[in-house]
């Protein structure tokens, strides 16, 4: 479970995020929403450990994402990923996989079956240099996942991608959801959103607007509607 208590943070007397209080469930599918600047890259980064809050806890399995033994069941993709451009794909994949410690440091065939699964089976080989941005969004989730963490986050990893590959990162969160993980994405592809997550957190101007069920926010509405109408009521 992730428990996120009163966190807040500012950067050069800006407050980012204020006052923030999250609860997600082992083995959901979370989705955070918000405008642009709202604070929504700002709060991953602080539920994995790269940036500390200001005031207020994390805890992520009862322990703070910033220790060590919590940290080998964090995985990550942040926005726009960006990779040595001179390795390959599974040289990549195999520094990642080394880095932590993963459970199949040297065996190639897992690493390749990691590639399958996000539609990089035949770039596996090729340099990093020579990859589209949607191909990196995929490399990107496949480094997220190759030490097979408990809880995965994606910071817009439908951003840049088709809809064929768009369907296939929803397939494997759903098959990631089905083992047991606990995914925390962000996104601006709101019918992405409403067909997988469990449950939904929207942030404003760094503030908490809505935490819970998708359908219980929506009503009768689309995600869309509803969410551009709570956005601008807010804004009012």
């Amino acid at each position: 479970m992730i428990r996120v208590e009163k966190i807040s943070k500012s950067f050069y007397g800006q407050k980012i995020v204020s006052n923030l209080t999250l609860s997600i469930k082992k083995g959901e599918v979370f989705g955070f929403l918000g405008p642009n600047g709202a604070g929504k890259t700002t709060t991953i980064k602080m539920l994995v450990g790269l940036n500390l809050p200001d005031s207020g806890s994390i805890l992520v399995d009862d322990n703070s994402p910033t220790q060590k033994n919590t940290r080998s069941k964090i995985g990550f993709m942040p926005e726009n990923p960006y990779f040595y451009d001179h390795l390959t794909g599974i040289e990549l994949l195999k520094f990642c996989n080394d880095l932590s410690v993963g459970k199949h440091k040297t065996d190639l065939k897992f690493l390749e079956s990691t590639l399958k699964q996000v539609g990089l089976e035949n770039a596996g080989r090729k340099m990093i240099r020579e990859y589209s941005k949607g191909m990196k969004q995929r490399l990107g989730l496949a480094q997220a996942i190759i030490h097979d963490p408990d809880y995965i986050f994606l910071d817009e990893p439908l951003d840049g991608l088709d809809p064929i590959g768009r369907l296939e990162i929803k397939e494997i969160v759903k098959v990631l959801k089905g083992r047991g993980k606990t995914v925390f994405f962000n996104s601006h592809i709101l019918s992405d959103v409403e067909e997988i997550c469990d449950e939904i957190g929207i942030i404003n101007n760094g503030r908490l607007m809505y935490m819970g069920e998708v359908d219980k926010f929506r009503g009768n509405k689309t995600l869309e509607e509803a969410f551009v109408e709570a956005i601008r009521k807010g804004e009012k």
